[in-house]
């Protein structure tokens, strides 16, 4: 599960910090402060080492200045846990019980398994004559009396963000005593934070076969079901839990983003307006309310919804990014002045700054502001790219090997052997670069239906790379010349089954999630008379269009100029190997011609996909649907050209990515 995790810390300080650790716990508190504040020197940004500085000021009674240390850890990081503990412990010294509570309560909701905190408030609450409160830390007390010590230490390591040594006890602990609900369940809950989300399946399923009713283990089961993008199952364990809980908040809140997962979004909706009367300041709420109204074409409602996010926590990026995100907003003056200020704010964090940021740049954009809103999109990518962990190379080996497995002949020779459904309708390519626009007019036919960007193929090629998969020497695709002709008529059936959940009856569909190309080989196999659509757009106008934009998930080749333009090259390599390998099975639409020719193009789409010309699918923009993606408003529209050279406005700011293209400007467009 861990392997991908980097432990940054070397292992000398580590021995430095432990050692300081033994000196605190021998009573030796002087010496303690005293080679805490040298390791300090060495690492000043340690949040854990100003912590043990705090605890032994505190032990030799300089409260003030423990106190001070202590809002130093804070700074930088907020959510620790024990900084709110160690402070609770500082104001019991100053005899201020109610900012004792206050903080120990802070330390608390971070981390439940906090003895101490427990402890001391409960002491708290006796000596204030609250009982009622007093009992209920005492029954926390009792609970982690029972559980074993080890799972009580990795807990507080996991609520901690602490991940690395949370999983390496708690591993440890297994292979001791063998199967243990809650150990095995905080196992599961380190891999869904991991994103390691079959092994936290199995793990989960285990806990609930030995306990069914144990509640936060199917809640979590349910998580993984929603991260997995199994949002029918993930309802069915929700109803489960809402049968014997019907008013719990979070059973509720899963329930309707699994709902929205699904695409019901009248009943989403409906649960979301319950849950913000029960919560008016829940800014989370207001911001799901608000993408649901958005999916379905409601704007106006969805702009006030998501005002009442950000009036709800006034920094919240989020809100203010999907205010930007309409693409049709306009941020007034005032609007501005109060983005610029929360980003600027020491207080606000990493993930609420770049989205920020990425709203800023749309609004100087909107304004003409170039320069201005440049520096904004530089540097909300900069921010997202500092926390991701893409690597371009894996994209470029995956490339590599599927134009080394699926070759002309061995495709050839593997002809028709899959699930010979004529259903399904890809639309590939990279993100904006017209697929909404074609997937709204296709959706306009009264043959087809419109349902969103499936993760059902990323699924199985998750599947096929197994578990533990070694990202530089991937399982996948060379396993596909391993697999017999029934393996992809099965996985086509699954395909099929697992979809049908989306859809309404109609003959045909479309899974339009752009990174689909990259598995071609594999929707050709078990899928043989599938129609699969490239949407290619102009390399300059669609990497610029990546470069400002926020995804919600994934996509993390668009967040600097090299990573997007790499990614643009490798995925004109791979199309030119299927143009070779299945010569005549992709239709290639080019954005700028269906701008410039809209019935001709949609003439020419319909005919490849075997439909009858229907005059609904020019006026696209009338159909009602949902529609999720970052066009959802543009395609509401009729057809218009202003996007198309967007890019030039930002010429001077984008010739790194020009000479980074390099011969991709020409062979976008390949010459008949």
């Amino acid at each position: 599960m861990n392997a991908t995790a980097i432990d940054p810390t070397p292992l000398s300080l580590e021995r430095d910090i432990e050692r300081v650790h033994r000196l605190h716990n021998d009573g030796q508190h002087a010496q303690a402060l005293a080679a805490a504040q040298a390791l300090l020197a060495e690492a000043p940004d340690r949040y854990d080492i100003l912590y043990l500085i705090a605890r032994t000021q505190r032990y030799l009674g300089q409260i003030d200045v423990a106190l001070q240390t202590l809002d130093r850890v804070e700074a930088l990081r907020p959510q620790y846990s024990l900084l709110h503990e160690e402070r609770g412990h500082c104001y019991v010294v100053m005899r201020d019980a109610p900012r004792a509570i206050d903080a120990l309560l802070r330390a608390v909701n971070i981390n439940p398994a906090l003895p101490s905190s427990w402890n001391l408030l409960e002491g708290l609450y006796r000596m204030t004559g609250d009982d009622a409160n007093a009992a209920m830390a005492g029954a926390h007390v009792a609970t982690l009396k029972r559980l074993a010590i080890d799972v009580v230490q990795a807990t507080s390591h996991f609520s901690d963000g602490e991940l690395d040594p949370a999983e390496r006890i708690i591993r440890a602990h297994l292979l001791k005593v063998g199967n243990d609900v809650e150990g095995m369940r905080l196992l599961a809950r380190i891999g869904l934070a991991r994103d390691v989300l079959d092994d936290a399946e199995l793990l989960l399923e285990a806990v609930l076969k030995v306990a069914p009713g144990y509640r936060s283990a199917r809640y979590d089961y349910a998580c993984v079901l929603f991260e997995r993008h199994l949002y029918q199952r993930a309802c069915e364990e929700i109803e489960k839990l809402l049968a014997a809980e019907p008013h719990h908040l979070d059973y509720r809140t899963l329930y309707a983003s699994a709902s929205v997962g699904l695409g019901e979004h009248d009943r989403a909706i409906a649960l979301y307006q319950k849950l913000i009367l029960e919560a008016p300041n829940a800014a989370d709420l207001h911001l799901s309310l608000a993408h649901s109204l958005k999916t379905q074409g409601r704007q106006a409602e969805a702009i006030d919804a998501y005002r009442a996010a950000t009036t709800a926590r006034p920094n919240f990026g989020d809100a203010y990014w999907s205010l930007a995100n309409l693409k049709t907003y306009r941020f007034q003056g005032d609007e501005i002045a109060r983005m610029r200020a929360e980003e600027a704010s020491p207080a606000t964090s990493l993930i609420d700054r770049y989205h920020l940021c990425f709203a800023l740049g749309k609004a100087f954009e909107d304004q003409g502001d170039y320069a201005q809103s440049w520096q904004y999109y530089a540097q909300g990518n900069a921010l997202k790219r500092s926390e991701s962990r893409y690597r371009p190379e894996i994209i470029e080996t995956n490339t590599r090997r599927q134009i080394e497995v699926c070759t002309r002949e061995f495709l050839t020779a593997r002809a028709n052997v899959g699930e010979p459904s004529a259903e399904p309708i890809f639309i590939v390519g990279l993100p904006r670069a017209g697929s909404t626009l074609i997937e709204q007019i296709l959706a306009s036919h009264s043959l087809v239906e419109g349902t969103q960007e499936l993760a059902d193929i990323p699924r199985i090629v998750l599947d096929l790379q197994g578990r533990d998969p070694d990202l530089d020497d991937p399982r996948y695709p060379g396993v596909l010349a391993e697999m017999q002709p029934e393996d992809f008529r099965k996985l086509g059936e699954k395909y099929l089954r697992d979809t049908r959940i989306y859809r309404s009856g109609k003959p045909y569909f479309i899974d339009k999630m752009p990174n689909n190309f990259r598995h071609l080989g594999l929707i050709h196999l078990m899928l043989p008379n599938a129609k699969i659509i490239d949407a290619r757009r102009e390399p300059m106008a669609c990497c610029f269009s990546n470069i400002k934009q926020l995804f919600a998930t994934g996509q993390e080749f668009t967040y600097s100029i090299e990573d997007i333009a790499r990614y643009y090259c490798t995925y004109l390599d791979l199309m030119q190997h299927w143009d070779q390998a299945l010569p005549g099975r992709v239709l290639r639409v080019h954005h700028e011609d269906v701008v410039d020719d809209l019935e001709g193009n949609v003439r020419r789409i319909l005919d490849f996909c075997d439909l009858p010309f229907e005059p609904a699918c020019l006026e696209f923009h009338k159909t009602e649907r949902s529609v999720r993606t970052a066009s959802s408003e543009q395609v509401r529209r009729p057809i218009f050209r202003d996007g198309l050279d967007q890019w030039m406005k930002f010429d001077a700011q984008l010739a790194p990515l020009r000479e980074a293209l390099g011969d991709a400007l020409e062979r976008y467009r390949p010459q008949a």
